[in-house]
């Protein structure tokens, strides 16, 4: 079992940056993969970046390539997403989620195996 708490969300002007945790529990967590998602109301869960077990490989769509980064701390059992020059469109729930693999997981949320309850992340015009 890993159980993932997010935080670090909030309110923030347009072009401003968060950074997002996931704490995870669980003495397995090297061993998943990790993702982020978000879900703007009234809309399906969208993925925005993952990462391997081992933190060397990343992966993330074009909508926030080059905007938004994720690592990952072993050592604090930590996934971390910043997000640079915020655009009032990435107002949403952003979501942690583990999957037991050893390749990049996937961009379905259906693939993942766990969630976090979610971080309300707003950006203002």
């Amino acid at each position: 079992q890993v159980q993932l708490v997010e935080s670090g969300g909030g309110l923030v002007q347009a072009g401003g940056s968060l950074r997002l945790s996931c704490a995870a529990s669980g003495r397995t967590f090297s061993s998943y993969a990790m993702g982020w998602f978000r879900q703007a109301p009234g809309k399906g869960r969208k993925f925005v970046a993952a990462i391997s077990y081992s933190g060397g490989s990343t992966y993330s769509p074009d909508s926030v390539k080059g905007r938004f980064t994720i690592s990952r701390d072993k050592a604090k059992n930590t996934v971390y997403l910043q997000m640079n020059s915020l655009e009032p469109e990435d107002t949403a729930v952003y979501y942690c989620a583990a999957k037991s693999t050893y390749l990049i997981p996937g961009t379905l949320p259906d693939e993942y195996d766990y969630w976090g309850q979610g971080t309300q992340v707003t950006v203002s015009s």
